[in-house]
């Protein structure tokens, strides 16, 4: 299991590095931080999630990712993860997210696993929804990890005054969200930490998981494959907008 923070917090950049790893053969827990923006699901419909007078007025990116299941926010308190590997015989469930539950739980973070392979708070609050995309004997399981995201932004982008535009497009659930920071100050945690702290302790309790001694950076054929994609689909109006 190869370990990559991605260099970049370009949306597109980071959605078209997994859609590269997935291509190879490597198995990989790919960590990134994206820049504000909404990724809808492959079978949503933009106009039915997403205000777009927002985005628009908020230089909120609107990007489409290759998983199905619903639209999320991201933005530079949000950390996201994206397992890749050979598929299994196993039947698709939510293992691949005990690694991040481990982590969370050394880093005294009670994440419990959902019922819709996502990540919840005590309390009733969601901290991390999940998506997978299975093809050509390839897996992808990515998700979000919200620690001091800007949730007003969160909700005014995520909540259009029509969700039934198109009616054949998947709608997203929505849940009750919090901050893992916001959690952990009103527990009463004393030395809560920031969130570019927050996010080298979890690389480095992901790596001690996995039992890697240094994180994997992508070389210079990668990194142009990487930009072509995104230069060729993820940042394309037809590939972002197509329903």
């Amino acid at each position: 299991m190869e370990l990559i923070f991605s260099p970049s917090t370009i949306s597109s950049f980071n959605l078209a590095a997994e859609e590269y790893l997935f291509s190879t053969q490597k198995e990989c827990f790919f960590v990134y931080v994206n820049e504000p923006s909404v990724i809808i699901g492959y079978n949503q419909a933009v106009v039915n999630e997403v205000d777009m007078d927002f985005c628009i007025e908020n230089d909120i990116r609107v990007i489409r990712r290759l998983s199905g299941g619903g639209a999320v926010y991201h933005d530079l308190g949000n950390l996201n993860y994206c397992f890749i590997s050979n598929k299994t015989d196993a039947p698709l469930s939510a293992d691949f997210l005990q690694p991040v539950v481990h982590v969370l739980q050394k880093m005294d973070i009670p994440a419990e696993i959902g019922k819709r392979k996502d990540l919840w708070l005590p309390g009733g609050h969601k901290i991390s929804g999940t998506a997978s995309h299975v093809s050509k004997g390839r897996e992808l399981h990515h998700g979000t990890l919200l620690y001091e995201s800007n949730l007003e932004h969160l909700h005014r982008a995520l909540n259009p005054e029509k969700r039934d535009l198109v009616a054949k497009a998947t709608a997203s659930v929505l849940s009750p969200v919090k901050n893992i920071g916001s959690f952990l100050q009103e527990k009463g945690e004393k030395n809560v930490l920031s969130f570019d702290d927050f996010v080298s302790r979890f690389i480095d309790e992901s790596m001690k998981y996995f039992n890697v001694s240094e994180l994997t950076s992508f070389s210079a054929s990668d990194l142009e494959a990487i930009e072509t994609l995104r230069q060729t689909k993820y940042s394309q109006r037809e590939w972002n907008y197509k329903m």
